[in-house]
């Protein structure tokens, strides 16, 4: 016999002995007054009771158990428990009795049990939010909404909500939030592209991104910052954007802040002539999807991360052309997600839309803006505007950072 057929066979032969030893019933001690001797006798399943104990000659005999009647487990008992649950008031039966369970109550929805007696669930009130909803078993946890997050009513199950982020939507901050209201936005009244505005493009992204150390020391910032060509940003508001972004973030911040500051600069201008090229083409490519509140709701849904609220794809597709739209919901879910690549998630959002039954040519349009920004074309961008010009200064960081 080969060896491979050899431990083939012992192999079968363990796995059979140990499924018999797993299906076969537990066994109990008992005492045959016959023949004074004690016999190892199979217990009964749940659901049954001992109605004859083993003998030498015979197993044991086992009996259903009557209605209202119970056993739970393998057991040698000569009779089944009695289904003695009582539903109280303000219970439900959630499983009623068998022949295998005691009956099961629950309190009504809103309420826990404690000490026999159904209480009323918590209600979180203005300035604290849900971080733990309540169940049949255990209260609701609430806890004091963090800074940049609010709660305006009082609810067993609202968490706190974060703070409308008013430039964002190109607004200004009338009335900034506190724990207990959300920021109140003041319309800008300027043109409605500001109205629209978008801080950081899908083109600025693509570029931007190219310029950050995988691996951060403290004061990349900083060292980023003095190498960059042209007028320097201050200290104040180097300092404001590490206080109020991520890396990721502080980064986009940063350059186009740099780019602001220099926009009369012949390098910049040309930045930014190359710059709306590309964002000239994504409008062709998307610029007249024309969708519904529904489909960008399921656009916004299939993007990874944190979501776009429904409220801000309904306040964007108020204040934003609709060729403008998609592009301020992106960017509203980067600002959502700092640290994550729009591009990437955009990628891992189309692959799931088909199955929404979402419309083919915003699809085949989108699918085109990746490749756009993931083409040749971009990569020379990155060459000649970033290695090029401020290139050996991010060179220089990147070293430091690794």
């Amino acid at each position: 016999m080969n060896k491979f057929l050899c431990c083939t066979l012992v192999f079968l032969d363990i796995s059979v002995k140990w499924t018999t030893q797993e299906t076969a019933p537990p066994k109990y001690l008992h005492y045959d007054p016959v023949t004074s001797r004690q016999l190892l006798c199979d217990l009964c399943p749940p659901g049954t009771y001992v109605k004859q104990h083993c003998t030498a000659t015979k197993k044991t005999e086992c009996a259903p158990c009557p209605d209202q009647y119970y056993a739970e487990d393998w057991n040698s008992n000569d009779e089944c428990q009695y289904c003695n649950t009582v539903c109280k008031e303000l219970q439900y039966v959630k499983q009623e009795c068998n022949n295998t369970q005691n009956r099961i109550c629950e309190c009504t929805e809103g309420r826990y049990l404690e000490l026999e007696f159904c209480l009323r669930h918590t209600e979180c009130p203005p300035g604290f939010g849900v971080v733990q909803p309540g169940t049949p078993e255990s209260d609701t946890i609430c806890q004091r909404c963090p800074e940049g997050f609010f709660s305006n009513e009082t609810s067993f199950k609202a968490a706190c909500q974060k703070h409308t982020n008013c430039s964002a939507l190109g607004h200004k901050i009338a009335l900034k939030g506190n724990a207990v209201h959300d920021n109140v936005c003041h319309e800008n009244k300027d043109a409605s592209a500001q109205k629209c505005g978008i801080d950081v493009t899908l083109c600025e992204e693509a570029l931007f991104r190219f310029a950050v150390p995988e691996k951060l020391t403290t004061n990349w910032l900083n060292e980023l910052t003095d190498g960059l060509p042209g007028t320097k940003i201050n200290a104040e508001n180097i300092e404001r954007i590490k206080q109020k972004h991520s890396s990721q973030e502080q980064m986009f911040q940063l350059l186009k802040l740099w780019k602001q500051q220099n926009k009369e600069q012949d390098m910049v201008k040309k930045i930014i002539q190359d710059i709306d090229l590309c964002e000239n083409s994504i409008l062709k490519h998307i610029g007249q999807a024309n969708l519904t509140f529904e489909h960008l709701n399921i656009l916004m849904a299939s993007l990874p991360g944190k979501k776009v609220r429904k409220e801000d794809i309904q306040r964007t597709m108020k204040l934003c052309k609709p060729t403008e739209q998609i592009l301020k919901l992106l960017n509203l879910w980067r600002i959502k997600n700092a640290d994550q690549d729009t591009i990437k998630a955009l990628t891992h959002g189309l692959k799931h839309l088909k199955a929404y039954h979402f419309p083919k040519k915003p699809i085949q349009s989108l699918k085109k803006v990746v490749k756009l920004l993931h083409s040749f074309k971009m990569y020379q961008l990155y060459q000649k505007l970033f290695f090029e010009m401020i290139g050996n200064q991010v060179q220089s960081v990147k070293k430091r950072c690794v």
